[in-house]
């Protein structure tokens, strides 16, 4: 099969993931690049946030036009995570390979466990407390730049359980945060980005684009719960498989 198409097949699913929950689609596209499309992780994690950012980008202007992005929360959680992404995004350069594809593993495992988990009680979003809000922005900003992701794995559960919104509304915010952390990410590795191989990346990302469109319309048909619970068991898989991958290059 020959890398574009890997690439478009790739991208279509993870746009797909994007679209219809708001999140997870990051999670797949770093260990696509790195074992289908052969790329090193730090290249990997580059990459993704340039098809994340996009596909989110565009997501959101369709969460935006349903009225489901909640700006007022999403704005402050999104801040809150600009520095610590952009700081995230200078140190991964330094980082080597095996550590950064471990802690992607582990980081995949917790998602997924987190999507398997009932979710908390829901609060009131005008009950709840700024600093919250501002803490789990920033932790979430700085795996997205260390890491590649955006998050939205993440930022759902966050802003259900930290912000208050409702699921529906958390996975068009997510949106939100998860364009912002990835392109204040990508801020702090011009450089990697200048090296980046287009000719995948732009088919990958062209793919995901139109695989979010679908998403949403998915998402439209089927539970969230049931969608959920088969990304978090694909996902606790690819998890599975980096962590040996990375426990077998130290060997």
């Amino acid at each position: 099969m020959t890398t574009l198409v890997l690439a478009l097949l790739a991208g279509g699913v993870i746009g797909l993931s994007l679209g219809a929950l708001g999140g997870g689609g990051s999670v797949l596209a770093v260990p696509a690049l790195i074992y289908l499309l052969g790329f090193s992780p730090g290249a990997a994690a580059t990459s993704s946030l340039v098809i994340v950012a996009l596909t989110s980008a565009t997501a959101l202007a369709a969460h935006l036009r349903a009225g489901t992005v909640r700006l007022r929360g999403g704005a402050l959680f999104a801040a809150a995570g600009l520095v610590p992404a952009a700081l995230g995004g200078a140190l991964s350069a330094g980082l080597p390979s095996t550590l950064l594809t471990g802690a992607f593993a582990l980081v995949a495992g917790v998602a997924a466990y987190r999507m398997l988990r009932p979710s908390g009680t829901r609060r009131e979003e005008s009950t709840v407390r700024p600093s919250r809000v501002a803490l789990s922005g920033a932790g979430l900003g700085g795996v997205t730049g260390v890491l590649g992701v955006g998050g939205g794995f993440l930022a759902v559960p966050a802003l259900v359980n930290v912000v208050g919104l409702r699921m529906r509304d958390a996975v068009g915010t997510s949106l939100l945060v998860i364009t912002v952390n990835s392109l204040a990410a990508l801020a702090a590795r011009t450089g990697a980005a200048e090296q980046l191989d287009w000719a995948v990346v732009a088919p990958f990302a062209g793919a995901a684009i139109l695989g979010a469109w679908d998403g949403r319309r998915l998402a439209a048909k089927v539970t969230g719960d049931t969608l959920r619970r088969i990304f978090a068991w694909v996902l606790l898989a690819v998890s599975a498989f980096m962590l040996i991958d990375a426990l077998a290059s130290l060997g």
